[in-house]
């Protein structure tokens, strides 16, 4: 009996030992798995406290280091016909854009993050890309309400009619009121929401897909190739409703275009239809480089905030 309770004991044990191999194995496989599904609970106000600082942290040096080539591309999108150009002033209105992209990219991420986390938990990972999707449109619905005011004078500012942000705020609503601060808001949202789905998307089905492929987790500069190349697309695709909201931004109390429908109708007619492609190149080249650098320091910055906090 006790040879046999021995041997039964030998037989479990290296059974156990070989479960625990198994298992060891299997733990040491587990980060290349690819599900974007999370089993730990969700801890909803770190993720949202670091998507503010990491969105914040990125949009501030994103808008910093590419402001020049937005402002050609605002200047390329204003001119009617053949209008020159200046080239005088690129960072025309920069520190005041800069106080109203911190709040607006922290309340993006800090949206899209948390948002993009319950959405992947409530649906299976082949519906990985709805998550996404949605979460983006959100994150930029609620970022908006900073983004549009932001956007009208740091547009304004970049066609030199006004010397500095404070002064164009307080000539807008003397001329417009308070609602000349979302002039264009509808054609704002037309634009950006599409935009910010799509591009989060693509950025994050790039990113299941490449560690799929790679069988680990990215390195920062293959994050900032993978933002760079779903930026460029989206911006690309995007820029017919980017020059439409443009022209209703900068059109101040003239009211040239009375809707969008109406704008467009106009350009195409007084311009041809070459000209909803306005600005093209300079956008693709500034939403493909930001997507690079935006991306890049977004991940890194969460990762940082998450090593913290572990």
């Amino acid at each position: 009996m006790d040879s046999f309770d021995a041997e039964s004991s030998t037989k479990a044990s290296a059974k156990h030992d070989g479960v625990d191999s198994h298992l060891g194995k299997c733990q040491k496989i587990k980060p290349l798995q690819v599900s974007v599904r999370e089993d730990r609970p969700l801890d909803f106000w770190r993720i949202v406290y670091e998507g503010i600082v990491a969105g914040g942290t990125a949009g501030v040096v994103v808008e910093a280091a590419l402001y020049p080539i937005d402002t050609i591309k605002t200047r390329l999108q204003a001119a009617h016909g053949g209008g020159k150009i200046v080239l005088k002033g690129l960072y025309s209105g920069l520190a005041g854009n800069l106080a109203g992209v911190l709040p607006a990219s922290a309340i993006f991420i800090g949206v899209y993050e948390p948002t993009k986390q319950k959405l992947l938990r409530a649906f299976p990972d082949n519906l990985s890309a709805f998550a996404h999707l949605t979460a983006g449109a959100l994150g930029g619905l609620a970022s908006s309400l900073v983004r549009v005011p932001t956007e009208v004078v740091k547009q304004i500012m970049q066609t030199r009619e006004f010397a500095s942000a404070p002064s164009a705020v307080r000539v807008i609503i003397a001329r417009e009121g308070f609602k000349g601060l979302y002039a264009g808001y509808g054609s704002f949202l037309l634009r950006d929401l599409p935009f910010d789905a799509m591009q989060f998307c693509i950025y994050e089905q790039l990113r299941i897909g490449y560690r799929l492929v790679a069988k680990r987790e990215l390195k920062d500069h293959e994050n900032a190739i993978i933002g760079a190349f779903a930026g460029a697309i989206t911006g690309a695709i995007t820029t017919p409703l980017d020059v439409i909201k443009t022209r209703l931004m900068v059109q101040g109390a003239t009211k040239q275009y009375r809707s969008i429908s109406h704008c467009v109708k106009n350009i195409v007619q007084e311009e041809g239809p070459a000209a909803l492609m306005k600005g093209m190149g300079p956008r693709v080249l500034w939403i493909g480089i930001g997507g690079s650098i935006f991306f890049g320091i977004l991940e890194r910055t969460k990762q940082i905030l998450a090593d913290r906090h572990s």
